[in-house]
């Protein structure tokens, strides 16, 4: 019995890192922000070049819907897409959510005016749901708790390094006829001067997609047995390149789910070739010592109903992420500002009552927003996993949510600085800034996971939390731009930041409340005191591989969910 009990803990031990169904959903995720963070680059000229406005307030304004449409759109189908995928599964959805995506920048480089524009954005924001279904989909994946870290910084990594590719194709490939006459003088692109940067955004969401309907594995548990046929063509194709026929590089080893119950059968019918040559008793064919039969069923459950799905941890990671989102991304929009605005010629009334800013050139704040970026890849997979598994994600997201006030309160007082230590300043914002960021988000992902009823449920939940992220990242910039105007006209330009430092401290209570939740979430009844040692080992040891199977020994003995 002590073998059996241990065998569970030897394979999960054992379980490998899901390298390769990761890299490939990393392939389909980068189109994504590629195609996200072209379009800001040059959105401002396109929207000049509508002639609806009438000052540049306009066209900021303007600007600010058509970028903020994508947000307010997400928010409104995100729940739906979440559940969606927790029907019918999660790739059919990430494919979905790609082809809206492709869609959507074809339709904004042909848009001449702003209601297409703003359709276009908002069509991509509704039919894509990938943010919390992907969030799901690596929950599925990662099945070990201490795999969790490394796994939930590989997303957020390919995500900055979508938005330099991205920001980098939309700044060069806008309006090509003024950039290289010679060679775009006379063509589509005369009348079309923004299809460029979107024709080539929509061939990396189109090799996205390829790559997921051959490569990416259904993880959803009572989808992923089911025939994939573009799976079995990728496998054939792979086989035709690498001249074998047994050839499939993008297969993780087998699960431990599938192992342990081979390898519990196989147990099985050695107790019993074994009770069956022993001794009897008075002819009796009843061995006179009898080992239990083990099995390992999957049983396909209903989902828990609504109200047992949101429990209270759920509804504080879900306002978490909104107040998290609202003033991380007014932070994204301030500092910009903050480092273009011209320096103040008055002199300042400490502590509250000054103006300016950095006066840094536009190539100077481009060459810092680009260093951002590596900075906070570098910050993503080297310092959050190191991190997370010293601390835990609760600790590591309450130390993270402690400082963010400070931040806020600080920033606006660094245009105060002499000359000389303005550029240190700033970069010691951007590494507190991206330091911040790497840190908590992926462990409120990790605590998402980690406090969800069952993974059925996963796709809900990921997707209550994207349209909380999503309402609040379309306010944001909104609020926080109004809150600026109102400061600069009283002579305050730090107000938007105090603002935002408010709402960071208010995001304290709900982040404080978090509880910390492991992965184990099986319940196990004993009856008797014959089998309690197998039965608890059992139930520990499978705890880690799936939260909604039942251990089912034939004597009528159970483990099962909480």
């Amino acid at each position: 019995m002590a073998r059996n009990g241990g065998l569970a803990t030897i394979l999960r031990d054992k379980a490998p890192f899901p390298t390769r169904q990761l890299a490939v959903l990393a392939l389909c995720r980068i189109s994504e922000p590629i195609a996200f963070m072209s379009i800001f680059p040059y959105v401002y000229f396109m929207v000049k070049s509508f002639d609806v406005a009438n000052s540049e307030a306009q066209i900021a304004m303007y600007t600010g819907m058509v970028t903020s449409a994508f947000a307010f759109a997400e928010c409104a189908s995100s729940v739906f897409w979440g559940r969606l995928s927790d029907r019918i599964g999660r790739k059919r959805v990430l494919l979905g959510g790609l082809f809206g995506t492709g869609l959507s920048m074809l339709i904004l480089g042909f848009s001449r005016s702003l209601p297409v524009a703003i359709i276009a954005r908002a069509l991509g924001g509704l039919l894509n749901g990938n943010i919390g279904v992907l969030q799901t989909t690596v929950a599925e994946l990662v099945t070990v708790e201490k795999h969790q870290p490394r796994a939930y910084s590989i997303m957020p990594f390919v995500w900055c390094l979508g938005t330099i590719i991205g920001s980098s194709l939309g700044g060069i490939l806008a309006n090509p006829v003024a950039s290289w006459p010679s060679q775009f003088s006379g063509t589509i692109f005369d009348r079309f001067p923004y299809l460029l940067p979107n024709l080539v955004c929509t061939a990396v969401v189109i090799f996205g997609l390829l790559v997921g309907i051959f490569f990416l594995e259904e993880t959803h548990e009572d989808r992923k047995h089911d025939r994939d046929r573009g799976v079995e063509m990728g496998r054939w194709l792979l086989s035709k390149i690498c001249h074998r026929h047994d050839y499939n590089p993008l297969a993780e080893k087998p699960g431990t789910l599938d192992e342990l119950r081979s390898m519990l059968e196989t147990d099985r019918q050695s107790d019993y070739d074994s009770a069956a040559s022993s001794p009897t008793l008075c002819g009796s064919r009843t061995p006179v010592t009898r080992t239990p039969s083990l099995s390992l069923e999957r049983e396909i459950k209903l989902s828990p109903e609504t109200p047992k799905i949101f429990t209270n941890q759920i509804c504080l990671i879900i306002l978490s992420v909104g107040l998290l989102a609202f003033h991380t991304i007014s932070l994204e929009q301030l500092l910009p500002i903050l480092m273009a605005n011209p320096k103040s010629e008055k002199a300042p009334q400490l502590p509250f009552k000054f103006q300016g800013g950095f006066e840094f050139p536009q190539q100077k704040i481009g060459s810092i927003l680009a260093i951002q970026g590596l900075i906070q890849m570098i910050a993503q997979v080297v310092f959050f996993p190191w991190i997370s598994r010293k601390l835990g994600s609760r600790r590591t997201f309450w130390l993270t949510i402690a400082t963010y006030p400070f931040l806020y309160l600080l920033a606006p007082y660094l245009a105060l600085l002499p000359e000389r230590l303005r550029t240190p300043g700033i970069v010691l914002l951007l590494l507190w800034k991206v330091t911040a960021q790497s840190l908590s988000y992926p462990s409120l992902n990790i605590m998402l996971a980690n406090s969800a009823p069952s993974k059925k449920v996963l796709g809900t939940l990921n997707g209550a939390v994207a349209s909380s992220a999503s309402i609040c990242r379309g306010f944001g910039p909104t609020v926080s731009g109004a809150i600026a105007t109102v400061g600069e006209n009283h002579g305050m330009s730090g107000l938007a930041w105090w603002v935002c430092a408010c709402i960071a401290m208010l995001a304290w209570t709900p982040g404080f409340l978090l509880k910390e939740a492991g992965k184990s979430n099986l319940k196990v009844e004993v009856e008797g005191d014959e089998e309690a040692g197998l039965r608890t080992s059992l139930a520990d040891d499978i705890s880690d591989t799936d939260s909604v199977c039942t251990l089912t020994l034939h004597d009528g003995i159970e483990v099962l969910p909480k």
